[in-house]
């Protein structure tokens, strides 16, 4: 891999030409050949193939035009490949949108839904170039395992009813109700889609073992169309299931609703924007474990701004960084952006010229790829491991799934990432130690000529590790409970890296009490931010003495009395 492959974005620590530098950019620097362009080429295509069908479908599952999908992902998919930050990510329609697209366009019309994906551009790319994405870093891996999985089950499942030809006039889009729906038309079964499909399925299996060269699912889809016309096989295609392909699809205009409607559309044009983000950036995180590559959080999401913004000019629903299209793009060889502007540029062809030819790609085809997708994406390894070695955040990557399989995948991504900041929380306050030493004699000097270390007696604690609200209170708490109290404190904070306002409060909370009690307060060994955050939040500047350089003198630690360590 080169160089760039491995850029971490660290936000602030570089220059803002860093930060936002296209990856389509970084790989056409770094030795971009024939064959890469070959490559992209093919995976253009096979992603196209596959989101004709996707794109037209989640259009209109949200209650509008199969026009609507095709133009995001036409729009959204070229500037996410352009500007974005990953090599493989593609944009587009996405299914987590079809509820909260079906409910705008319930409440405020086509044009309200157009005008609040133009919002949440605008509301990307601000966070985008606030470098907001940098936090992403901070996700759990378990999450977007456990999501990553989730969003397979639900594939698998959607994909159920034109692997088996199933003649369902209404499927549900939720997963129980899916099901259910399944079981219910099983009787349904059309022999020659299940003949087509499972052919499918073998020649996708034969070519991985033995004909990996022969073109991967570029082959495997032009195979499907060529048999099913030449045996003239009786099965659902494009064409037949969508009524064809509308010639013109990018129409540009500006959304016609007054100043009192955006107002009103605010709401609605956050949540797609906090949506799209989460999306995309798990998308990058995902395609990154797959391929080892390292994405720009930050250009990602500038990038998301200008293709929501641009997808509203251009009549499409909200775009985002699509799971299940990435990973297409992927399996299907891509080595760059290049092979997502191509999947652009093909889906306009398609539909501007090869319309007629598109739509009689048979269903059942589509469904085999679809599933041997599906399965990909399961990451079975990195779950046996997780399970094997960590029994929290097997409990996290399966609320992560099953969230996303039965609610939604916007709930599944919030509880799991909660649910893990928690989780980091309880490890993190393991880590917390508190000594109480051997108290100090008469006449040592240690801690300076006016010093407590000149009273008999003063207690010396020592705390090793980050001091946050998880942990301060009962730390504090023990302290105050030392009887006989001391009649001074010295409170060695050499081993603490960081504390943050809630265990400051918590410690000027303890201070200020034994003050009251004519006891001293002296802090050893601060770092410059911990003392830093301890003047910030000190009620009065006389209750607390601070010694920089103070090493407090005692004998060797002693154990602490029993319930004043953090267990």
């Amino acid at each position: 891999m080169t160089e760039a492959n491995h850029t971490v974005d660290h936000g602030g620590a570089k220059s803002f030409a860093e930060t936002f530098t296209p990856r389509l950019f970084e790989a056409l620097r770094s030795g971009y050949s024939l064959d890469d362009f070959k490559s992209d080429v093919s995976a253009g295509f096979s992603v196209a193939v596959v989101s004709l069908p996707l794109a037209m479908a989640l259009a209109i599952a949200s209650g509008l035009s199969p026009a609507a999908g095709l133009a995001a992902a036409i729009v959204g998919g070229f500037f996410t490949s352009l500007l974005g930050g990953s090599r493989y990510q593609i944009g587009g329609p996405a299914t987590a949108f079809v509820a909260l697209i079906a409910t705008t366009v319930e409440n405020h019309g086509v044009e309200g839904l157009l005008a609040a994906t133009i919002m949440a551009g605008l509301i990307l790319l601000a966070l985008g170039y606030m470098r907001f994405g940098t936090y992403i870093k901070y996700l759990p891996h378990s999450v977007p395992v456990g999501f990553t999985a989730g969003v397979a089950v639900i594939l698998l499942a959607s994909q159920a009813r034109d692997f088996l030809g199933l003649k369902i006039a209404h499927e549900p889009a939720g997963f129980l109700p899916k099901l259910e729906a399944l079981s219910e038309h099983l009787g349904s079964v059309h022999f020659q889609s299940l003949l087509l499909a499972s052919a499918t399925l073998a020649f996708i299996v034969y070519q991985r073992i033995r004909k990996p060269w022969w073109g991967g699912m570029m082959t495997t889809i032009a195979a499907g169309a060529a048999v099913a016309f030449v045996l003239g096989l009786d099965v659902d295609t494009i064409g037949s299931r969508y009524g064809g392909i509308p010639h013109a699809v990018l129409k540009a205009s500006i959304p016609g609703v007054g100043l009192a409607t955006l107002l009103e559309l605010v709401p609605a044009a956050i949540a797609i924007a906090a949506l799209g983000a989460m999306e995309s950036l798990l998308s990058a995180v995902v395609a990154d474990g797959m391929t080892g590559e390292r994405h720009n959080s930050n250009a990602e999401l500038v990038a998301q701004g200008w293709a929501n913004l641009f997808a509203g000019f251009f009549g499409g629903v909200a775009s985002a960084g699509a799971l299940t299209r990435t990973a297409t793009n992927i399996r299907a060889g891509a080595k760059s952006p290049i092979a997502g502007v191509s999947s652009a540029l093909f889906l306009l062809a398609f539909v501007s010229l090869a319309a007629p030819l598109a739509t009689h790609i048979p269903l059942p085809t589509l469904a085999a790829v679809l599933l041997v997708i599906a399965f990909d994406m399961i990451d079975r390894k990195t779950i046996v491991s997780i399970l094997r070695r960590d029994k929290e955040e097997a409990v996290l990557l399966f609320t992560t799934l099953l969230l996303t399989v039965f609610r939604d995948a916007t709930e599944g991504i919030a509880v799991g990432v909660s649910f893990g900041a928690l989780l980091f929380m309880h490890r993190m306050a393991e880590f917390v130690e508190w000594h109480m030493l051997a108290g100090l004699s008469q006449g040592q000097g240690a801690i300076g000529a006016n010093a407590p270390g000149r009273d008999a007696g003063a207690l010396v604690y020592r705390f090793e590790g980050p001091l946050f609200f998880g942990v301060a209170s009962t730390i504090f708490e023990a302290l105050e409970r030392i009887d006989p109290p001391p009649p001074a404190y010295v409170i060695d904070f050499r081993m603490v890296p960081f504390i943050d306002a809630s265990a400051a409060e918590s410690f000027f909370a303890f201070a200020e009490q034994a003050h009251k009690e004519g006891r001293r307060i002296v802090v050893a060994g601060a770092n410059k931010a911990v003392r830093r955050k301890l003047i910030a939040n000190q009620p009065s500047r006389h209750i607390v003495e601070f010694r920089m350089d103070d090493e407090p003198e005692s004998s060797q630690a002693r154990p602490t009395p029993p319930g004043d360590n953090h267990e």
